[in-house]
């Protein structure tokens, strides 16, 4: 990756118009051809960029230019479209070049496919005397995250989520609706369980007679010590 810290202007010409003044700037040259504009602000999200495929060259420098104080200029043009980035480089600041390799790729913690196993494993948590009897139990319409039994030997089809929302609720009621059907699992209770339950899911849920559970995940990874909690 190259990326250069220069005063600098920029025109993008096809699909759209757009300019940006003058300004001291970070561009990036990415691996994979792609240039981007950022600026020391507005997050992770460029001011303009110019996707792959697309091939970068520098263009000579008109007497017009010249006087605007432009030393150099860069064309980004698209492969495939009309889209073109021209840079115009007022002063370059700093001009840096780094091999990163291959990235591994962003690994996310906390997501459903976590919780499912934590849960799994700590399936009392749905409350005292329940057992597992599998993840990912297959129903016509889809698989329920985890099927159950409670104390009382009863089935109990868990639906997880990071954040809870109706959308969660009514994807539990159409399973319970059909796992209800089966005479060896019903009746069949559902319980509604994410780190965050949005009030408007709790009220649907629980008008439904789904019991909603908050779970914790932090605790449940073993990083927080429940005993110090005083709620």
């Amino acid at each position: 990756m190259r990326v250069v810290i220069a005063r600098c202007a920029a025109r993008y010409t096809g699909r759209l118009s757009a300019h940006l003044p003058l300004a001291t700037r970070a561009i990036m040259v990415k691996a994979d051809g792609s240039v981007l504009l950022h600026s020391d602000g507005g997050s992770y999200k460029p001011l303009n960029w110019m996707s792959p495929p697309c091939t970068l060259r520098s263009s000579s420098v008109t007497e017009e230019a010249a006087e605007r104080g432009v030393a150099e200029v860069w064309v980004v043009q698209h492969d495939k479209t009309d889209d073109r980035l021209e840079i115009e480089l007022h002063e370059v600041l700093a001009d840096t070049e780094h091999e990163l390799g291959v990235d591994p790729g962003l690994i996310k913690d906390g997501v459903e496919a976590h919780l499912q196993e934590l849960l799994a494993a700590q399936i009392t948590l749905l409350g005292d005397g329940h057992t597992l009897i599998r993840r990912e139990y297959m129903t016509a319409i889809g698989p329920v995250d985890i099927l159950a039994r409670d104390s009382a030997g009863a089935s109990v089809a868990v639906e997880i989520k990071r954040r809870g929302e109706i959308d969660g609720v009514e994807q539990l009621t159409r399973y319970l609706e059909l796992m209800n059907r089966d005479p060896l699992l019903a009746p069949v209770q559902g319980v509604f369980a994410a780190q965050e339950i949005k009030p408007q899911a709790r009220v649907l849920a629980e008008d439904r007679g789904i019991r909603c559970v908050v779970l914790d995940y932090e605790a449940m990874k073993g990083d927080v010590d429940l005993s110090d909690r005083l709620f």
